[in-house]
């Protein structure tokens, strides 16, 4: 069979393309290092320094800054001045890269990339025998999700999401019953039972570090009007018991989204509403193309969303499970009235706001 013919200006094109992507991966690496060493902070708060200036107030060792920072300038995410030796942070740089930003902050976001990379010889073996790859393979995992979730979730909770459902700011504040299903350390909910003192907040987990987080910082924030407990979202046997639910990227972890849906339905009452946040994807990867993050996406749903899924037992769902199959699940947990809602300039949330 003869070889096919190739395009010379599409091998070229297609081989600037992975020069690129293998480009951008080192820097993501760079950015991640940037982000946990406070490096960015830093420098957003220092004059053009010298690498000596800057690791001394960093606390970090100077021939490792001073590499770091070689990786930054051949990026040009860091401006360099030879005259001087002198590195600079650009104002428009740290606007995405510092932690003064959020919820703009993007360095943070950098660190699922040698999170995920951590555990690829153990996905390697899943493709190879089948299998899955718990959160316990690397413990950072739970707490990079937390500090996207602060940063994601909370920082935009109260100004930004709870205004996506008409006249739900009003209601919290007079006063109702909410649940947050898989609430993880609690940050959401105590921030809610802060804000609005005369509404009453439940929140449950699987998990008993979580939820103990969650208690001791309801108790430091002296809160009266929330509690937590360890349950399994998918045995909730509560019916007409909240007028609110809410749950921010959970459903397509659980083990059985389907009963967690029809729970969650079960429990609202009759007026009640479920507020539901997953990735904006559409369950048709010819369409997700279109949206100019879903390789990343779909890299973290592979090597995370998927394999932690069915480490628990789960289908499998996938962070891409996308909104086609998610309004289908939301209509027979019985849900008929649902709205779709996105945030200006957010390219990878999607809100669900179901009734019954």
């Amino acid at each position: 069979m003869a070889a096919p013919e190739l395009d010379p200006e599409k091998l070229q094109g297609f081989g600037a393309k992975l020069l690129g992507a293998l480009n951008g991966a080192a820097v993501a690496l760079m950015t991640s290092l940037g982000h946990r060493t406070g490096l960015f902070d830093v420098m957003s708060r220092l004059p053009p320094a010298t690498s000596r200036r800057i690791a001394d107030e960093a606390g970090l060792d100077e021939r490792y800054v001073r590499e770091w920072l070689g990786a930054m300038v051949t990026s040009a995410v860091v401006e360099y001045d030879p005259a001087r030796s002198h590195y600079s942070l650009p104002p428009e740089h740290a606007a995405l890269l510092t932690r003064e930003a959020e919820p703009d902050n993007l360095a943070a976001t950098f660190q699922w990339i040698p999170l995920l990379a951590s555990v690829e010889d153990r996905v390697l073996e899943c493709f190879e025998r089948g299998g899955n790859v718990s959160y316990l393979a690397n413990p950072r995992f739970r707490a990079v999700k937390e500090e996207e979730s602060d940063r994601v979730v909370v920082g935009q909770l109260v100004e930004d999401i709870l205004p996506l459902v008409p006249g739900l700011p009003d209601a919290l504040a007079r006063g109702i019953d909410a649940l947050d299903v898989a609430c993880g350390s609690g940050r959401a909910l105590n921030l809610l039972a802060g804000e609005f003192p005369r509404s009453r907040f439940t929140g449950y987990d699987l998990s008993v570090d979580a939820i103990e987080g969650a208690r001791a910082e309801a108790r430091d924030l002296r809160l009266g009007n929330v509690r937590f407990a360890v349950r399994d979202p998918g045995e909730l046997e509560q019916r007409e018991a909240f007028d609110l639910v809410t749950a921010f990227y959970a459903i397509h972890d659980q083990t059985r989204p389907e009963a967690v849906l029809r729970g969650i339905a079960q429990a609202l009452r009759p007026d009640g509403v479920f507020l539901m946040q997953e990735v904006a994807a559409t369950s048709r990867v010819d369409e997700d193309s279109a949206n100019p993050l879903s390789p990343f996406l779909y890299t973290v749903s592979c090597l995370h969303g998927l394999t932690v899924s069915l480490a628990e037992g789960g289908e499998g769902l996938g962070l891409m499970w996308g909104s086609e199959r998610a309004l289908a699940m939301l209509e027979a947990a019985g849900f008929g009235r649902v709205v779709l809602r996105r945030l200006p300039r957010d390219r990878v949330n999607l809100y669900y706001v179901a009734r019954k």
